[in-house]
């Protein structure tokens, strides 16, 4: 076991999403999970029936004691639902993470619809969190909730992805997956320029938490020493294995298998 990830999530009392997703994914890729949750839910497969905030000095001082001891190697940002939360985040990570690799999943609503994010809390992470990351990882409605641009196609994610970093995010995993089509297209806008993968569509709707999965894949990737695009790449490919042998739990949006393994050494092709 090798690189250590702080999460800072919320829980899912369902097991598929949240921080549950984020501690099987990093310890299924080999890496050492520590946590700071922002949130209870009461959720299922069928949606979330209540949140119930951490208050935004416990987050803190969950974040602050884990970068004390045993340590990072990188943090993952998922759900932060308050605009206080994300203050309190912001002034650790600048305070005592300086230097680390960040991933940002910018949650704002969970796959049942619910919302996860107040709406007094989209300018802080706009301004304030995401120009902190090494790469954030929205899908197409929050991007289009982080830019105002409609995206359509493949084009209108580029467009999305490059509006992001212009606004000064390192880099920008844009996630196809509402769009519609044979495949799903992801795009990874960064300084090392415009890279795609493409991975044929699964039909199903145990889906859940593919997000959550995505982001600490990728921040346990970055604690382990690989490269931005070795570490995307890497998770697409567990991401992409663990819906296709979903378990099949639950009535509505069901978990992936995130004990599914996918070959380590797998490095990037460029699309």
């Amino acid at each position: 076991m090798r690189g250590r990830v702080l999460i800072v999530s919320g829980s899912d009392s369902g097991g598929g999403a949240g921080m549950q997703a984020d501690i099987k994914t990093v310890t299924a890729l080999d890496a050492y999970a520590e946590s700071a949750l922002t949130a209870l839910t009461v959720q299922d497969t069928l949606g979330v029936h209540a949140v119930h905030p951490v208050p935004p000095a416990v987050i803190a001082a969950q974040m602050a004691c884990v970068l004390a001891d045993p340590g990072a190697d990188a943090v993952k940002c998922g759900m932060i639902g308050e605009a206080e939360a994300v203050a309190a985040v912001v002034a650790v990570l600048a305070e005592k993470a300086r230097g680390l690799p960040l991933v940002v999943d910018p949650v704002m609503v969970a796959k049942g619809g619910a919302a996860l994010m107040a709406e007094a809390a989209l300018d802080p992470l706009r301004e304030r969190l995401l120009p902190m990351a090494s790469v954030i990882t929205p899908n197409i409605p929050e991007a289009e909730a982080l830019t105002g641009l409609a995206i359509r196609d493949e084009e209108g994610m580029l467009a999305a992805a490059r509006a992001l970093r212009v606004r000064g995010i390192a880099a920008v995993l844009l996630k196809g997956g509402h769009l519609d089509g044979p495949e799903v297209v992801d795009i990874l806008v960064g300084p090392q320029g415009e890279t795609f993968w493409r991975e044929p569509r699964i039909v199903t709707r145990h889906t859940h938490g593919t997000g959550c999965t995505t982001a600490s894949a990728i921040a346990a990737g970055l604690a382990q020493g690989l490269s931005l695009i070795e570490a995307v790449d890497r998770a697409i490919a567990y991401v992409h294995a663990a819906i296709r042998t979903a378990p099949g739990f639950g009535a509505g949006h069901g978990p992936l298998n995130h004990a599914v393994t996918v070959d380590p050494a797998r490095l990037a092709t460029l699309g």
